[in-house]
């Protein structure tokens, strides 16, 4: 199947785009996107990948569904497009990054800019039907980014892998911890994040360390 995405991951991921449950999973998104409202919108489907090349990746921040509100989602996990309100998650995180850092809030919610510099945005589901939290799980997405987590494993040295939550610690289960460094703590949503374990983390300032002593740039977060 010829899938439109970033050079360097179609040919990582070229066998998988090959699979019968990848051709299944393209036909229901492709209903899914005729028959209702759904989101990110499809061109920015693989916006995450697309952002950020393969060979590029430094960093790799896991997250669940897209947002499923308007305007909101625009294929990276925990970013939403300028001039769209902070979900609160987002608004924890740059909280973390102030107390971490000393960095102050950025103007807008979007983490494109940290996509450019090698930040990996992945959510484990990559549409969502408008209002309908999870509505595109459990139909092949999860198999298809499993592929993706492994692959960034497998082929990679020392990249930085920031998994928040029950849900990305359960994903992040391929990953080789001799080779990578990998950094857990609780949701930043404020059910999890305000009972101890995200705030005073450090993984902005942690990853950046590591990213320093293997002889890449750190990221400007």
């Amino acid at each position: 199947m010829d899938v439109k995405i970033e050079e360097g991951w179609k040919e990582v991921l070229a066998d998988e785009f090959d699979k019968p449950y990848f051709s299944i999973l393209t036909s229901f998104v492709r209903k899914e996107y005729q028959t209702a409202t759904c989101y990110p919108p499809a061109k920015l489907i693989f916006n995450a990948f697309n952002l950020c090349p393969f060979n590029d990746v430094k960093v790799v921040l896991l997250g669940q569904d897209p947002y499923h509100e308007p305007g909101q989602a625009e294929g990276l996990c925990f970013s939403v497009a300028p001039g769209i309100a902070m979900p609160p998650s987002l608004v924890n995180i740059f909280k973390e990054i102030n107390t971490d850092l000393g960095l102050p809030f950025p103007a807008d919610g979007s983490l494109k800019r940290w996509a450019s510099q090698g930040v990996f945005l992945l959510n484990a589901t990559l549409t969502v039907r408008a209002h309908e939290a999870g509505s595109h799980q459990r139909k092949g997405w999860e198999e298809f980014t499993d592929r993706v987590v492994k692959e960034l494993s497998d082929r990679h040295q020392g990249l930085v892998f920031i998994l928040w939550g029950g849900f990305a610690k359960k994903k992040g289960a391929v990953i080789d911890r001799k080779k990578h460094l990998v950094l857990e703590a609780t949701h930043p949503s404020p059910l999890s994040a305000n009972r101890g374990g995200f705030f005073g983390c450090k993984h902005f300032s942690k990853a950046n360390a590591y990213l320093v002593q293997n002889g890449k740039t750190p990221i400007e977060w």
